[in-house]
């Protein structure tokens, strides 16, 4: 457990109102999401263009790593509220993250062009760089985030307006990423991967370097208790308080009981685990890395729910963090198409001729949202505020937020509606889309935040970060899986054509394909059939796109079914629906 110490003065407020500790805060997770974002904004096209590979094949490791990268927040957070605390945490996460981006750079520095086989040497640093990246973000990511509620006093209301600037600064590095990185990495010339890579690597230094330099003088509490400090036990028969309070108490200002019952029922939860494993790998054919992020999305909860200091209250607010949890995941399997089948899009299907010699490269794209964001999130916490009384519950914020994010496909999905595979679309429909993606966002992403932090318990508010970020996790998988379902294009057509194969004739049922053929598109890594989903078969992208407008709003109008009920447990006042 934490005690408080108070060697510090009080945080001087700035001019709006916020500790200065936030925009430590703000800066630090800038330049960590300049790094990821930068470095997603050429993954998928690196895989394909450098690393040969096809496109199922890349969204399947893509939607692996990104949900390992929440994944591995579960560790992280269970390490800093145990030994580290927050601030060794932060500094070992953002070294080995800087240490992964750098993996990647020097995997393609190995690329040569014109290459047919892709030398050893570059997958192995590739997954190299991959699995520190997972790693360090998974002491990284949930410590910064729980942090910043912790700069404030308990019940104070500008914690919802403190993580919206937290979440525009996070925001600010996404923009800015994929046209540095992209500039640098996406010029297609293969080679020149590498630049941005390292530009990535660069940028989570000097993240790093701002949170050592800063931390000690302004990231601290609300009286000057310095924030994140390793973890202190205290003697067995040291004065409890009680835990019971519906008001955010945090561990780093009041010393509370060690959690219970975890250590005794940790057996149990290991069998429990094992067996949910194994249905789970069973059921999605061996996919070992869906079964462990989906596992540990339905054990984690009980390991949480099984302590047996919490009481009657806490679990109420926790069953809240779950529910929500649950349609997270449909969220963000959605919208993380961005790096996956949307940059494919981009890539292969959007008219990106800017003029008669500039063509915007597909990786830019990803910081449409970001710049959506930016100007958009002031505008939401401004309205949020402003309706008072009558502002919406979390809840239905969140239903609202899935729903705008199934209007945003929508809307891509009728402006590729009877379009030849071969037909590029305008980029009004791409921009368009990511601009309802941002509003959906802005009702969901830094709302359940901060709705974390005010319903977990103080001992458990790294932890449960880390089971919201789980949630991520899961909806960052099942983007992969529905990503590898986007089918095939013009680039699966013209590898096809240049062996001699009618692709289109063959999938439409013009055409049938010999044994000979078949054979050869398996070589080629071609598919030779359209994909289904739940007997559901994909032959165009209007198709595909109709997929994530079921989902999204089904999940949404679910949601806004039980929204009443979930506000009732948060005790929040549930404001009249117009």
């Amino acid at each position: 457990m934490q005690v408080a110490t108070a060697q510090a003065p009080p945080p001087t407020p700035t001019s709006s109102g916020h500790p200065k500790g936030l925009y430590v805060l703000f800066a630090t997770e800038m330049w960590e999401r300049f790094s990821y974002y930068g470095m997603r904004a050429l993954l998928s096209l690196y895989m394909i263009k450098a690393l040969l590979l096809n496109k199922e094949t890349s969204s399947l490791i893509y939607g692996n790593y990104t949900s390992l990268v929440y994944l591995t927040p579960l560790l992280g957070g269970y390490v800093a509220d145990r030994y580290w605390g927050n601030r060794r945490s932060i500094l070992v996460g953002g070294l080995v993250m800087a240490l992964g981006q750098f993996a990647l750079f020097f995997s393609a520095s190995f690329y040569e062009a014109g290459q047919t086989t892709v030398p050893t040497m570059q997958l192995a640093l590739f997954f190299l760089g991959l699995g520190c990246l997972i790693f360090g973000n998974g002491f990284f990511k949930p410590n910064i985030s729980s942090m910043v509620g912790t700069l404030y006093p308990a019940g104070d209301k500008r914690i919802d307006a403190a993580y919206t600037i937290f979440y525009m600064g996070i925001n600010l590095g996404a923009f800015f990423s994929p046209l540095v990185c992209g500039t640098l990495g996406d010029t297609g010339n293969p080679a020149d991967f590498k630049w941005g890579f390292l530009a990535a690597g660069i940028g989570m230094l000097i993240g790093s370097l701002t949170f050592e330099l800063f931390k000690k003088k302004y990231v601290v509490t609300a009286s000057g208790a310095p924030l994140g400090a390793k973890p202190e036990r205290t003697v067995e028969h040291a004065p409890q308080v009680p835990v019971n309070t519906d008001s955010p108490v945090r561990s780093e200002t009041i010393a509370q009981p060690a959690a219970k019952g975890f250590a005794s029922k940790l057996p149990m939860l290991i069998g429990v685990f094992v067996v949910v494993y194994a249905a789970i790998a069973w059921l999605m054919n061996y996919d070992w890395v869906g079964a462990l992020v989906f596992s540990a999305m339905i054990v984690m909860p009980m390991a949480v729910l099984s302590d047996s200091s919490l009481s009657s209250r806490e679990r109420e607010k926790i069953y809240v963090i779950l529910i929500l949890s649950f349609f997270v995941i449909f969220f963000w399997g959605a919208f993380e198409q961005a790096g996956a089948s949307l940059t494919f899009f981009a890539d292969e299907q959007t008219n990106r001729q800017l003029t008669s010699t500039y063509t915007v490269p597909a990786s830019f794209f990803q910081s449409a949202n970001a710049l959506f964001i930016i100007i958009f999130a002031p505008i939401f916490a401004v309205l949020w505020g402003g309706l008072g009384r009558n502002e919406p519950s979390s809840p239905l914020k969140m239903s609202i937020g899935l729903m705008l994010l199934a209007v945003g496909y929508l809307i891509i999905a009728f402006g590729v509606k009877g379009v030849d595979a071969n037909t590029k679309v305008s980029m009004f429909w791409l921009i368009t889309m990511y601009l309802l993606h941002t509003f959906g966002e802005l009702c969901l992403s830094p709302i359940g935040l901060a709705l974390v932090n005010k319903l977990a318990p103080a001992r458990f508010a790294s932890l449960l970060m880390a089971v919201w970020f789980l949630a991520t996790a899961a909806g960052n998988k099942l983007a992969g899986v529905l990503s590898g379902l986007y089918p095939a294009g013009p680039g699966e057509f013209k590898k096809a054509a240049d062996a001699g194969i009618d692709l289109p004739a063959i999938l439409n049922g013009t055409q049938q394909a010999t044994a000979e053929v078949v054979a050869k598109l398996k070589e080629l890594e071609i598919p030779y059939q359209w994909p289904s989903f739940l007997g559901y078969q994909i032959h165009s992208l209007y198709d595909f796109f109709m997929i994530f407008v079921v989902l999204s709003a089904a999940a949404s109008l679910i949601l806004f079914v039980i929204y009443r009920k979930l506000t009732k447990m948060m005790d929040e006042p549930v404001a009249p629906v117009a």
